[in-house]
């Protein structure tokens, strides 16, 4: 499928969707491409999974925000490739370094960075510790097998949606509740 193919595709399946994550990151390593950057050379060319771009774009189009978090230990090859595909300019946050938290680190940079809160975040990894970390910072995390594709973007966006649906109705609760523990207390001033 190409490359225009894939992004129609994923600007129809936003169109879906009533809520929106305002930012979406990406790991690189195994979610964007199909290796370790530090298995390679700043000379090798760089490809990314096949409707990785797509989605990139479609996203894009789509007015929301794209970041990077990988814990590459060569974020010089990380960002070489990136140069090279020509997808730079499409990320508000780059945080390419290596770290032994999990991505919590990347992602308190990426939120102060940004200023997005965890809860408006979509998040693709391909290891599953730092999907578990992230996701009890608030963020929506998905687990990618082959990269980033259609199918785990609408898995995103169907999570996504089911944890705003969820948070707003907490909050609705709190503030239902809120309000009826003020009147209780006007009532009894009062008395």
């Amino acid at each position: 499928m190409g490359e225009e193919k894939v992004k129609a595709e994923a600007l129809q399946m936003l169109g879906m969707f009533q809520v929106l994550p305002r930012l979406v990151v990406f790991d690189l390593d195994y979610t964007l491409w199909p290796f370790y950057c530090e298995c390679r050379s700043k000379h090798d060319i760089p490809y990314m999974y096949p409707h990785a771009k797509g989605i990139l774009y479609g996203l894009k189009d789509k007015g929301i925000n794209l970041a990077i978090a990988s814990k590459s230990p060569t974020p010089d090859i990380a960002n070489t490739y990136i140069d090279k595909l020509s997808i730079k300019s499409m990320f508000v946050a780059k945080e390419i370094f290596y770290s032994w938290t999990q991505k919590t680190e990347h992602f308190d940079k990426i939120h102060l960075r940004t200023g997005v809160p965890f809860n408006s975040m979509l998040f693709f990894d391909d290891d599953n510790k730092n999907i578990q970390a992230v996701s009890k910072m608030g963020v929506t995390s998905i687990l990618v097998g082959n990269g980033v594709n259609l199918g785990a973007l609408r898995q995103g966006l169907t999570e996504f949606a089911e944890n705003w649906n969820a948070t707003q109705k907490n909050k609705q609760k709190r503030i239902k509740k809120f309000s009826q523990n003020s009147y209780s207390s006007e009532k009894n001033k009062q008395k």
